[in-house]
């Protein structure tokens, strides 16, 4: 297959969602053409990388663009292979919870929806958390990474990659859009809030993996409902975590 199918291919999964038009310029561009081009190379030179091809863009493709209002920026898939689905911190491959999201489900299980007090009818019991992510995508959150790939088993060797794509994306979203929530997730992320005009909403948390040395315990500074804070303000409703 020619790397203008791939492209092409890519561009109709992104229509349905709304994202299509808003993304078509760098998806059909000769600089989105360079890096497709490179991961194809990698991967006959036996680096093989994930998300597969076709799962690159599903955070899009799930969230439809007309109900953004939550951007979370990870740093870069999980690095092992048949694990990352193209949503950031998601899993559904391996219906397991990853280490981050462990520690993201349980931050959210301490600070929100406390098992000590009754629960209104529609929130989730932290045993029946889904490991795919795609149901906070419909609601509207855009689950990205700053890298949309990775080398598999070597985190990080994606970043400068994506970069092209990521500048483009946020620069589409500044011209398109005001009053989105960013989340910055780690240091490697939190070096694009930069980028973000002064009209939209922006937290910063360390990256939930550095939980693993600190007892096991992400602490979010109440992320999770100072979110919920500005959603409500702005939306009238809140996110079901």
């Amino acid at each position: 297959m020619r790397i203008s199918d791939i492209q092409q291919k890519l561009y109709e999964r992104l229509k349905p969602s709304g994202w299509g038009d808003k993304l078509k310029m760098f998806i059909l561009s000769h600089e989105f053409e360079t890096i497709l081009t490179y991961l194809w190379n990698e991967s006959v030179d036996g680096n093989k990388f994930t998300p597969v091809i076709k799962d690159i863009f599903r955070a899009f493709e799930e969230c439809p663009y007309n109900d953004l209002r939550v951007v979370f920026v990870g740093q870069d898939p999980y690095p092992q292979a048949n694990v990352a689905d193209g949503i950031s911190f998601s899993c559904s491959k391996t219906e397991k919870e990853q280490p981050s999201l462990r520690y993201i489900f349980d931050e959210i299980e301490r600070t929100v929806y406390d098992p000590s007090k009754p629960q209104a009818d529609d929130v989730i019991k932290r045993e029946d958390y889904d490991p795919d992510l795609k149901r906070w995508s419909n609601q509207g959150i855009l689950m990205l990474n700053t890298a949309m790939t990775c080398q598999i088993g070597k985190i990080g060797s994606h970043i400068d990659l994506w970069k092209p794509f990521i500048n483009y994306l946020f620069d589409t979203l500044n011209n398109s859009n005001t009053g989105i929530v960013y989340v910055f997730l780690g240091k490697k992320s939190q070096e694009h809030a930069k980028l973000i005009s002064k009209n939209n909403y922006k937290f910063f948390a360390v990256h939930p993996a550095a939980a693993a040395y600190k007892g096991g315990k992400w602490d979010s500074a109440n992320l999770f409902n100072q979110i919920n804070v500005v959603v409500e303000k702005l939306y009238g409703d809140k996110i079901i975590w």
